[in-house]
């Protein structure tokens, strides 16, 4: 069944579904949004906002290769315009001279930025492990209309193929519809796989690192990646992993945030400031998973002194919980509350079944709801 379809009214066509088959993704990187795009097929693909269209390119030349498509614009430039269009032209054939191509096809996208400043409705979810469904029914079962969703890592098992790599776009897909901001980290497992060493063409990130800051409206956030969950040379990665260079890159980063916090935590209009880890790199942890002491210690330090966050949103360990400083978790001295925004069980018929937080800002508070697809789990409010 051919899935263009003609508007009469605007006189423009619809995504063809055989092109594009999931809603685009907006993620907060920095002040801009990177809008993924998934292709399915040889296609060149713009955003229009306003009367701008942006591209996706290398160097000012178009990429038209199946596959994941970034398209970074100013955040401020869609939070003012509350909508994006989609451009889409099929490749027949790409030639050195006069590459034939389709006619355009393009889909608005209506955008909800967080303008408030309270009553904001937020998500998390981490250690999907795969299960598409469930990670779509938790989300659905809070029955409130989200302003923001977090995706922080392990949503597949691995990075072995394409399909693992983009699940979370699949996610986004059916959650946000392409109309509100998210915001995605990676776990460990992420960095598991064949396809591992190019997650940074298939995921949001500042100039290829997978660690940036990221402001929402009122909320700033520092999104922190601790990489792998045991030492370097662990005979499991054979190898393959050096976190070590790759943690201390990141306290760099927070230094610098640090030096630069006009621009960022302490700027005009910043109410909540976030930290973002799939790894509560705090927690008290027993070998082989006891690493980076001194190195997380410094990182929970720094924050704690400079930047002040607010919450800290982490996966990792499958069991929901929250930490206050100085809790049984607490290990390294923990910067803030942490929020584990997650949890894995196994039933008696050796289905697991996964568990996500919904937390809503208001008044220099949280309101926090772990629940599963089926039902609450625990409830309870903090103060900041």
């Amino acid at each position: 069944m051919n899935a263009v379809m003609n508007i009469a009214a605007a006189g423009r066509m619809e995504i063809d579904m055989d092109i594009v088959k999931l809603n685009p993704t907006v993620c907060a990187v920095g002040k801009m949004y990177q809008i993924m795009i998934i292709a399915e097929c040889e296609a060149l693909i713009s955003v229009r906002i306003g009367e701008k269209i942006y591209y996706y390119h290398s160097n000012g030349i178009r990429i038209s290769s199946p596959g994941v498509h970034r398209i970074s614009v100013p955040a401020e430039e869609l939070d003012r315009e509350c909508a994006y269009t989609v451009v889409i032209q099929r490749v027949i054939e790409r030639l050195p001279y006069f590459p034939k191509t389709e006619p355009p096809i393009e889909k608005v996208y209506k955008f909800r930025p967080v303008k408030k400043t309270e009553d904001i409705n937020i998500y998390h979810i981490a250690d999907v492990h795969g299960k598409f469904r469930q990670a779509v029914n938790i989300v659905k079962y809070c029955g409130r209309k989200l302003d923001l969703l977090i995706m922080n890592g392990d949503i597949s098992s691995t990075s072995d193929t394409f399909e693992d790599m983009t699940l979370c776009y699949k996610i986004a897909s059916e959650i946000t519809k392409g109309e509100i901001p998210c915001i995605i980290s990676r776990g460990n497992h992420d960095l598991r796989g064949f396809g591992a060493e190019h997650l940074a063409e298939y995921m949001p990130g500042a100039d290829g690192r997978s660690y940036y800051t990221f402001r929402v409206g009122c909320i700033w956030g520092m999104l922190v990646d601790t990489g792998e969950d045991k030492e370097d040379g662990h005979p499991e990665y054979g190898g393959t992993i050096c976190c070590h260079d790759f943690r201390i890159e990141q306290e760099r980063m927070i230094k610098e945030t640090i030096k630069n916090a006009a621009d960022e935590y302490a700027g005009e209009g910043v109410k909540y400031r976030f930290i973002i880890s799939h790894v509560p790199f705090t927690f008290k942890r027993e070998d082989p998973f006891d690493i980076e002491r001194p190195l997380f210690s410094s990182w929970s330090e720094l924050m704690k002194e400079y930047i002040k966050p607010d919450l800290m949103l982490c996966g990792h360990t499958h069991k929901a919980c929250i930490s206050e400083c100085g809790s049984e978790y607490d290990d390294l001295g923990q910067p803030c509350t942490i929020i584990v925004g997650s949890d894995v069980d196994e039933v008696e018929n050796g289905e697991d079944i996964i568990a996500g937080a919904f937390i809503n800002l208001n008044e220099g508070s949280a309101r926090v709801i772990f629940n599963t697809e089926k039902g609450i789990l625990d409830e309870t409010t903090i103060t900041f």
